[in-house]
């Protein structure tokens, strides 16, 4: 069996910690939590430099005046996955280069 460079398990826990907190804070946001509640907070806190770049690219579409579907969280989720697949892509391919 055929081993893994290092990077690629680097990578893969990196952008799934990413991945995982921006999709809890969907969850959050989806779910109307509380916005006070320390552990919201923390999670919001962390994931805002995640999506900066993404800022303001779609509304943001309140259900009832209280549950928000951040579209922008969302995105962000697609292309940080896009970006981790052709990141590992990268390291393959440099890997089987050097054979």
């Amino acid at each position: 069996m055929k081993r893994r460079p290092f990077g690629i398990y680097l990578i893969n826990l990196f952008m799934g910690i990413i991945e995982a907190l921006i999709l809890l804070r969907i969850v959050l946001k989806l779910f109307g939590a509380n916005p006070y509640t320390p552990f919201v907070q923390w999670v919001y806190n962390l994931t805002i430099p995640l999506l900066s770049p993404f800022q303001n690219i779609f509304p943001t579409p309140v259900i009832q005046g209280r549950y928000e579907l951040e579209l922008t969280s969302i995105f962000a989720l697609i292309v940080y996955a896009i970006l981790s697949y052709f990141l590992v892509q990268f390291i393959l391919m440099l890997n089987s280069g050097n054979k």
